[in-house]
């Protein structure tokens, strides 16, 4: 059975250069990075090598990156990192209503401490409003956490923008720090400079890198606490010995992503806008979630609602077919509860019940989306069939 991979958002699968170039790694680079011998020194030159290359992609200093083993990992570094170096009960936080779970958990727990926590609006795009983060902006913020692309919409908020205005704003005052979670912005511009940012998560396994790696860039001059302890590793912020051979595929997969990113941006908006037009025509109900306007969006991230159908039988029946979608976060999927980000950018929650997402990636091509746009309203009408009349009447004005 033919299989179209459209979960791009949830994992990609590892180049398969890469992992012949890290399977050479197993074997050759054993030694511990911390052990002073020859093994020893050859991992740690290798590691350098690898973190020489994502600084300067990055457009940071080598000791601005910290390897960690996922991006959920780096999240909860920056966001509790920050906070217990600071040990200031009245510390506010800033950050929207759309962030990964990564996010959201951590400040949740740190909102049941005591701390304040504003959630920033974010219109039915999943943008937020510059002007009411200006003025909910206090003395007292030290943290803001913004996602760069959200994961269920592909929204690009304008971190630009946001970090201008944190900058005046530290203009009168030590804090805040800018921290934003940049998993699914692989293909975009991560140049820290450019962005502005104090604080960044990267993750390898969304980038056609292995999974196990990932890291948290951390401006220098930030002061943040490590929140496990045992060891001296990665500049005392991450102690365990280094995963050198994923770490190697990880910058490898970002070299690899940012040379292409241009081109792989311009293939996928064509993608989009493809299989979004045929589908529209075969499925007249289709309704999609994010943003209309180009330059607000990731385009491999295609969220639709079906509100004549459940998404989870749409998603069995397209797997039987060969075609892997998602019902949104993967980190979520096995919640009942809605999607979070679909609530808050206005769905209710029979549609949210009713959407899913489709990611493109990298070897996507045109013969796959029109292959799913030849199963994908046929499954639809079928589990149409099994609604009630006045169901379809209501949708349609018509009944069958």
């Amino acid at each position: 059975m033919k299989e179209i991979y459209l979960d791009n958002a949830a994992t990609t699968p590892c180049d398969q250069k890469i992992l012949k170039k890290m399977e050479s790694f197993w074997s050759k680079i054993y030694g511990n990075p911390s052990s002073f011998n020859d093994a020893g020194r050859n991992s740690k030159k290798n590691l350098d090598e690898a973190r020489t290359k994502i600084a300067k992609i990055l457009g940071a200093k080598n000791q601005e990156i910290i390897f960690t083993s996922s991006a959920t990992e780096s999240n909860n570094l920056a966001v509790f990192g920050v906070f217990k170096d600071l040990k200031n009960k009245k510390a506010e936080i800033i950050t929207t209503p759309i962030e990964h779970p990564s996010i959201l958990g951590p400040i949740k727990k740190l909102e049941k401490d005591g701390a304040k926590v504003h959630y920033l609006s974010v219109n039915k795009e999943g943008l937020i409003d510059l002007n009411e983060f200006k003025k909910t902006l206090t003395p007292d913020t030290v943290l803001v956490s913004i996602i760069y692309v959200n994961n269920e919409i592909g929204t690009i908020q304008p971190i630009k923008k946001i970090a201008k205005t944190v900058k005046e704003f530290r203009k009168n005052n030590p804090y805040p720090y800018l921290h934003i979670d940049a998993a699914q912005a692989g293909n975009l511009d991560i140049n820290v400079n450019n962005l502005g940012v104090d604080l960044m998560t990267l993750s390898s396994h969304k980038i056609y890198g292995p999974k196990g790696a990932a890291a948290l860039y951390v401006r220098r001059g930030i002061e943040i606490e490590p929140i496990m302890y045992g060891g001296g590793q990665e500049f005392n912020l991450r102690p365990s010995t280094e995963a050198v051979p994923l770490i190697i595929g990880f910058a490898s997969a970002l070299e690899k992503t940012q040379k292409s990113k241009i081109k792989t941006l311009e293939n996928q908006e064509r993608l989009r806008n493809y299989f979004i037009n045929e589908l529209k025509r075969s499925v007249l109900t289709a309704k999609i979630n994010g943003p209309k306007e180009k330059q607000n969006r990731n385009p491999n991230i295609i969220n639709m609602t079906f509100p004549t159908i459940e998404n989870e039988q749409l998603l069995l029946q397209l797997d039987k077919y060969g075609i892997r979608a998602s019902a949104g976060s993967a980190c979520t999927s096995k919640n009942i509860e809605p999607s979070h980000v679909l609530l808050a950018v206005g769905l209710s929650k029979k549609e949210t019940r009713s959407s899913i997402r489709f990611s493109l990636g990298n070897k996507t091509s045109q013969a796959d989306l029109s292959y799913v746009l030849k199963i994908l309203p046929k499954m639809v009408k079928k589990i149409e069939g099994l609604y009630p009349k006045d169901l379809k009447k209501h949708y349609y004005g018509r009944v069958d």
